[in-house]
């Protein structure tokens, strides 16, 4: 057992062996290292400010991924670099990215500059050649800027990218693997005592015997929600776990049948393989958080949190899909939509932690679409979100799963809204409209500062009919205003 943290602090390696389980990254930057170019903004992971970027050995090559530091958990660093804007003109000469914010006049007061230029910096060294604007655009949809303007940051951000990798960072390449391939030593640890404890196992066996023992322990995958615990609501972890060192909880299995996520696997990773079950599936990953957030944030953490507007829980209930536990050596497995039981209550024991998620694969004569509405196009909590499967006889449809966020305390089945759809002609409007006037039977959504019920409830109808009018090959007629207030039947 290690009872200590490692990594790369300014080219440094360092080694931690003391620190309150709570700390977070940025925390520990400002205060502990005098760091203080990663700014404070909104400490919630929403404005970017506190971007920084965590490089990990992956194989032969290094992966540069920007985070939100103000909600990382120091303790998450070990085994990466941490990179941050201090590192990026350390011997005086400005990085491309850098050098094109100063020509093209893309900063102004300066306080989020430095987040912009770690996403930047982290697209540099990741992104695809040659890297569109839309790219761009979804590069710095998680940092803020209330004074410049995005034109000359972007045209900045498009001048650097448009080039080959070519920086003191690549340059070191074969040095910085080198000593990123040093720091993991496959041990679990654990620093701190019996009361007050981070902790890293390296093995599910371990983990489950750890959470077991210590149920009233913070279980954390990326910590994008339990750091906002830490921020905003002043709360105390004296125990923390984390599962990212266990391999297994990191696994994806694509298979004919079906697609397997561990509970580990963060959005990033995920992203391609659920934009091959269904181009819908990108669509909505892309508008889950931002890119530090995708970076971060996992699959299982998501699904754990069951919070009743998380994103991906309803399309995946209406994919079908399963979640798999554990508690010590217990393994079950449940229909995703009957893990959900109430309002911040899911059918899970005490130190019971999720291990996986499995989707099946849509196979002939089955459609999916998802549709999420938000009050800002980016990095925004829905609304709501309606996710379809139809399954198609024909022109009959013969099966239908469908679910909403938003709704209800939970991601919840529009159980009455499906078997009224059964035996209905997909291309004949007039035959939906049972299953329409069913969702009312199905949701008595409340008003929040989010939406109001009376608006829930009639997008949810119009989100119904956009989805069976694209499955029928009609083009929709229904008109989304994702930045707006309302959704209408144009």
């Amino acid at each position: 057992m290690r009872r200590s943290i490692r990594f790369i602090f300014c080219g440094q390696a360092r080694e931690i062996s003391s620190f309150d389980p709570s700390t977070t990254l940025l925390e520990w930057l400002r205060e502990e290292m005098h760091a203080t170019g990663t700014k404070e903004g909104c400490n919630e992971g929403d404005c970017g400010a506190c971007t920084v970027v965590l490089a990990r050995a992956e194989g032969d090559r290094i992966r540069h991924e920007p985070v939100n530091a103000c909600i990382l958990l120091l303790g998450q660093v070990d085994g990466a670099e941490v990179l941050t804007i201090e590192d990026l003109a350390a011997n005086g000469e400005l990085h491309p990215i850098q050098a094109a914010m100063v020509r093209h006049h893309a900063s102004q007061c300066g306080f989020c500059t430095p987040g912009i230029v770690m996403s930047l910096f982290a697209a540099y060294h990741e992104a695809e050649r040659p890297v569109t604007r839309e790219a761009i655009t979804a590069c710095l949809a998680g940092n803020l800027c209330r004074c410049t303007g995005y034109r000359p940051i972007l045209d900045a951000a498009g001048e650097a990218l448009a080039g080959t990798v070519d920086d003191p960072f690549s340059r070191q390449g074969a040095e910085r693997l080198a000593a990123l391939r040093a720091l993991p030593d496959n041990r679990d640890i654990l620093v701190g005592n019996e009361e007050r404890f981070f902790a890293a196992p390296a093995s599910l066996d371990t983990l489950c015997e750890l959470t077991a023992a210590h149920p009233e322990a913070t279980v954390i995958a990326g910590a994008t929600d339990a750091g906002l615990w830490i921020t905003k609501k002043l709360v105390a972890m004296p125990k923390v776990v984390a599962l990212n060192h266990v391999a297994a909880l990191t696994e994806i299995v694509d298979g004919e049948a079906a697609l397997f996520l561990g509970a580990g696997v963060t959005h990033a990773r995920a992203l391609p393989f659920l934009a091959r079950l269904d181009p819908d599936l990108e669509t909505l990953m892309l508008r889950f958080g931002s890119a530090q957030v995708r970076a971060s944030g996992t699959i299982g953490g998501n699904i754990a949190n069951g919070s009743p507007i998380g994103d991906l829980a309803p399309a995946l209930i209406a994919l079908g899909a399963s979640v798999h536990l554990r508690l010590r050596d217990l393994v079950r497995d449940l229909a995703l939509e009957d893990f959900f039981i109430d309002y911040g209550r899911q059918d899970r024991e005490p130190g019971e932690i999720v291990t996986g998620l499995t989707i099946p694969r849509l196979t002939p004569g089955r459609h999916f679409r998802a549709f999420k509405i938000s009050k800002r196009f980016d990095e925004d909590i829905s609304s709501l979100l309606g996710a379809f499967m139809i399954t198609l006889e024909g022109s009959i449809i013969s099966q239908a799963r469908i679910a909403f966020g938003g709704m209800a305390g939970t991601p919840k089945r529009a159980r009455e809204t499906e078997a009224a759809l059964i035996g209905a002609a997909i291309d004949t409007p007039h035959d939906w409209m049972p299953a329409v006037q069913a969702l009312d039977r199905d949701f008595q959504p409340i008003s929040d500062m989010r939406a109001s019920a009376a608006y829930r409830a009639r997008v949810a109808r119009a989100l119904l009919g956009k989805a069976l009018t694209e499955i029928a090959g009609t083009r929709s007629r229904t008109r989304i205003v994702a930045r707006g207030s309302e959704a209408e039947n144009a």
